[in-house]
């Protein structure tokens, strides 16, 4: 599926639309560039799970935990992960394949760890279509 951005509201009400359906056990990927509204998109995705507080990328340690919302969401950065022993170290597979809802950035680092089943989010930006505009792919595997 095909969706497409001209704000950051709508990428933001993609992911709250999303987070509103997820059920446990769901896992996202998130792709994209710097800047092409990944963070958004999560913030969203939070909104949807019912999560208040506020939402940020855990660039420096690589899992954020959110327990308040409808489903507990755990929140990867992997752009920093050297290696996918590295996962493991962090137990990542309890994340994963627990109750709550994941999202994995920069997860085209990790594909050879990813679970069977799981949803790509790819978000892409084109200058030439405006500044705002983004083209968001939405895969199932």
């Amino acid at each position: 599926m095909i969706s497409v951005s001209y704000s950051e509201k709508d990428t933001y009400e993609l992911g709250r639309s999303m987070g509103e359906k997820a059920c446990p056990g769901k896992v996202f990927t998130l792709i994209g560039d710097l800047g092409t509204g990944k963070t958004v998109f999560t913030k969203g995705l939070a909104a949807g799970l019912g999560i208040k507080e506020p939402v940020s990328s855990p660039t420096f340690t690589i899992v954020q935990v959110y327990e308040e919302g409808r489903l507990p969401f755990y929140h990867f950065d992997v752009y920093r992960i050297g290696c996918v022993e590295e996962m493991d170290e962090i137990g990542y597979e309890d994340y994963v394949y627990g109750d709550g809802v994941t999202l994995i950035e920069w997860a085209d680092l990790i594909e050879e760890i990813l679970p069977e089943h799981y949803t790509e989010i790819r978000i892409e930006k084109d200058p030439e279509k405006g500044f705002d505009y983004r083209r968001i792919d939405i895969c199932e595997y």
